[in-house]
């Protein structure tokens, strides 16, 4: 099962409290150092910077594209299915949401295990 802090950031991103996600994913994101946790990185760096895209966006009223491409660059390393997450799916929502007042991503685990982070490394 994945962490405390993973889940709670998951609640946050979906009640559309994008800051607080952002928040709850840093601690993991900077535990998940070294080669052997590059992937789990990177998934998490993107979900940050998706967050936070979001949150610049719609609590101040920026253009947040410059974090949607960083995110994009950590999304490009990593297989379509990560962590249970459709990671096209998720950054297309991100994308319209960006583009839309109103809508809300959704982080839904569509695939539970399919490349999922080690319990090990997001659990530690």
């Amino acid at each position: 099962m994945l962490d405390a802090a993973w889940q709670e950031g998951v609640a946050h991103f979906n009640a559309g409290r994008w800051w607080e996600a952002h928040e709850s994913w840093e601690d993991p994101w900077m535990r998940a150092r070294g080669e052997a946790r590059g992937d789990e990185r990177a998934f998490l760096q993107a979900l940050i910077l998706l967050a936070a895209a979001l949150h610049k966006r719609w609590h101040h009223g920026s253009l947040s594209h410059r974090n949607l491409f960083k995110a994009d660059a950590y999304l490009a390393r990593l297989p379509g299915v990560y962590g249970g997450l459709d990671l096209g799916g998720l950054r297309a929502q991100v994308w319209a949401a960006l583009n839309e007042p109103g809508l809300s991503p959704q982080i839904v685990v569509a695939v539970p295990g399919e490349h999922a982070p080690a319990e090990s490394t997001l659990a530690e």
